[in-house]
């Protein structure tokens, strides 16, 4: 089924599709993006050293937060989608206490690693830049494994990220306050492929 194709789902529906689902042998790793249900792709090899790249990186920087991977959030407007970015960069502790579907009010960051799969470009180049902004998430980078580059999405207006750096991987790139860290990208030319 294209992209294009996809039935329109509301929250309260998919939210019980998850629950069936999760109770599967393998958990169904999906999203809710602007009505449409999205299957995320399982991440292969590189993609986790990229992720542990990144946690590592954060540590450094900021101790006092944590890299949740794969952490549900609720996003967009009123919070009835569902998205499980790569990471959401939040303080150590902020989410203790909540369901799956976690309030996004403290992510200070959400990231993507781009996967090899037919959605991968609609879903981390297009929805979810919009999602993240219309959630109010300060910082967004998508690390884009198909064009060996970093692009930072800052400055959400409730609509969109008003600014966008890009840069190619071997170069620093800075995630903006509230983050406040510089990424050295030399590392990720190593799991280009």
């Amino acid at each position: 089924m294209a992209t294009t194709d996809r039935l329109h789902v509301e929250t309260h529906d998919f939210d019980e599709l998850y629950r069936i689902l999760s109770r599967t042998a393998e958990r169904a790793p999906l999203e809710l993006i602007d009505g449409k249900v999205h299957g995320k792709a399982g991440p292969d090899g590189t993609h986790g050293c990229i992720m542990q790249w990144l946690v590592r990186c954060c540590l450094r920087s900021r101790p006092e937060l944590w890299l949740y991977p794969v952490q549900g959030l609720r996003v967009q407007r009123h919070l009835l989608g569902r998205a499980r970015p790569d990471g959401a960069l939040a303080p150590s502790g902020a989410f203790a206490g909540q369901g799956e579907w976690v309030d996004p009010g403290p992510v200070l960051m959400a990231v993507e690693v781009t996967s090899y799969d037919s959605d991968t470009d609609a879903r981390d180049r297009v929805e979810k830049p919009r999602s993240y902004a219309e959630t109010g998430v300060p910082v967004y980078p998508l690390i884009d494994r198909d064009s060996c580059e970093v692009t930072v999405y800052s400055e959400p207006d409730g609509v969109r990220y008003e600014s966008a750096r890009t840069v190619p991987f071997g170069k620093s790139v800075v995630l903006p306050d509230p983050v406040g860290i510089t990424l050295e990208t030399e590392q990720l030319k190593d799991w280009v492929h």
